[in-house]
């Protein structure tokens, strides 16, 4: 089930920033959730790919990732070895794809919960950071992705591990059908990715609704929602502990984008 968590106060902020568990192997404190900012709480998750193509993203997600490929070879010559660096090199770049951005930090996940296109709207809507865990959805996986999980003992998967193990969308989609979807970090293409700590869940085609899987297969997936009259509150934390477009999207135009919103005039 997906367990719902409004965030009023600061104190409440400070728990879910900080909810990592004790573990008695390693005497540490440690998880492996992982987290997704929306700034409006009504938005749902759906990746780019459903909602750019919508009952079409079947038809339409060869012939697109093909295209990319073709042309994108240009740019990165390796590209045609694994669909998976496909996907994630189109993603990065804008490319409508099955992959939803999460990441390992609560506090970029609250940047991008925090932060609007027009900042009018930061005091219109409550926001919401999802939290899904790693291990609870790889334990759904198939013996043999498990397998190659326990050959490299580690959770998460790398774009080779993947490779490993299926090498093709329709092989995925043939094991994972709407029981089960994977977890990847992929690799450093920039250093946006490393400074967003980011991941990719992938989508199954016979998952149509992320959502209604989680709720009904899940027992750790949270849904905080952040009220709208801590946004600003929160906004500003963010910034004093340097979470802004500065580190989250390095260059110029991050550098730009933060600018602009520091020197924004409230009404």
């Amino acid at each position: 089930m997906i367990h719902e968590i409004e965030i009023r106060t600061m104190e409440d902020l400070f728990h879910m920033v900080s909810e990592q568990e004790y573990r008695e192997d390693l005497g540490r404190h440690r998880n492996l959730f992982i987290y997704r900012g929306e700034p409006d709480a009504s938005y749902t998750l759906s990746t780019s790919l459903r909602r750019h193509c919508k009952d079409k993203s079947s038809l339409l997600e060869p012939p697109m990732l093909l295209n990319f490929t073709k042309y994108a070879i240009l740019e990165e010559p390796t590209i045609e070895r694994s669909v998976w660096n496909q996907m994630i090199l189109g993603q990065h770049h804008g490319l409508p794809t099955r992959l939803l951005d999460w990441s390992f930090s609560p506090m970029i996940a609250m940047h991008f919960a925090m932060t609007e296109n027009d900042l009018e709207d930061m005091d219109a809507h409550d926001a919401v950071v999802w939290r899904i865990d790693i291990h609870e959805l790889h334990d759904m996986l198939p013996k043999q992705y498990k397998e190659i999980i326990q050959k490299y003992n580690t959770t998460v998967f790398s774009v080779d591990m993947l490779n490993e193990v299926c090498d093709s969308l329709e092989q995925y989609d043939r094991d994972m059908e709407d029981n089960a979807m994977v977890v990847i970090e992929p690799p450093s293409l920039d250093k946006r990715i490393v400074n967003q700590y980011s991941f990719f869940s992938i989508q199954p085609d016979g998952m149509p609704d992320i959502v209604g899987f989680l709720d009904t297969h899940t027992e750790l997936t949270a849904r905080f929602i952040i009220k709208k009259e801590l946004r600003w509150r929160i906004r500003d934390m963010l910034d004093h502990q340097n979470i802004t477009e500065r580190i989250v999207y390095p260059g110029l135009d991050g550098l730009s984008k933060w600018l602009g919103r520091h020197y924004f005039v409230r009404d």
